[in-house]
């Protein structure tokens, strides 16, 4: 069933860059990369970001939240702390792992002060309480589950979303430009498009990650003795 506009303009809301999630305060490690004189062009920052699409966000966080959305409409909120736990452990650069939770419980805590919904509220609380981590992809997906989005418009939002964090980073960082951060994102369409097709039937048993460049890189910015980014 097709998203009423309502519901699609609240999915848009969350997905939006503007959503006070903290994300502009992070760049998932391209600052170590800038920093090391290792950031130089357009195509670099494009291929950093295929990366973590490909090989984190899309198979890890998406399945993560379509599986959110799922358990959401279920009404199996066990399933919901089960995953955000599963994903916690798939999580072993604490700056990678922080950033994650930290936008989660800053939608949690929005989702539930607008929609009222019984669910997020008690996935707040446990969050702030550190009895669930609460992590952002998890927190989407129960947001999504409240409010109805459709499946694969979610995760659409959700991988756009990710990509546009990391360009609006290296935006910040290099001379890039507007137009160069949105040629990379427009180019980034077709990736979106097929990660989200291979998300869709997956289950946490399927759930994989593997970016150890960016990973070393997000541990060697939390040496770093000035930065402008938190990861």
């Amino acid at each position: 069933m097709a998203m009423t506009p309502e519901t699609f303009l609240g999915l848009l809301q969350f997905a939006d860059g503007l959503f006070p999630t903290g994300a502009f305060a992070h760049s998932m490690g391209l600052e170590a990369y800038a920093r090391a004189d290792a950031l130089e062009s357009a195509e670099k920052v494009k291929a950093l970001v295929e990366v973590q699409l490909e090989c984190a966000v899309g198979p890890a966080d998406t399945v993560a939240m379509l599986s959110t959305l799922k358990a959401a409409r279920r009404g199996e909120l066990a399933a919901v702390f089960e995953l955000d736990q599963v994903l916690d452990a798939m999580k072993p650069v604490a700056e990678l792992r922080n950033a994650s939770r930290q936008m989660g419980r800053q939608t949690a805590r929005v989702a539930a002060a607008l929609t009222e919904d019984v669910r997020l509220a008690e996935f707040y609380r446990r969050s702030q309480s550190e009895h669930t981590p609460g992590h952002h992809a998890v927190a989407f997906g129960l947001t999504g589950g409240a409010m109805g989005w459709d499946e694969r418009a979610a995760s659409c939002a959700y991988l756009y979303g990710a990509g546009a964090l990391m360009v609006s980073a290296a935006v910040k960082l290099l001379p890039l430009g507007q137009l160069a951060g949105q040629r990379i994102l427009w180019s980034l369409h077709p990736l979106i498009a097929r990660l989200t097709r291979e998300a869709e039937g997956k289950s946490v048993d399927d759930m994989w990650s593997f970016v150890p460049a960016l990973e070393i890189a997000a541990m060697r910015h939390g040496g770093m003795d000035a930065r402008l980014f938190r990861s």
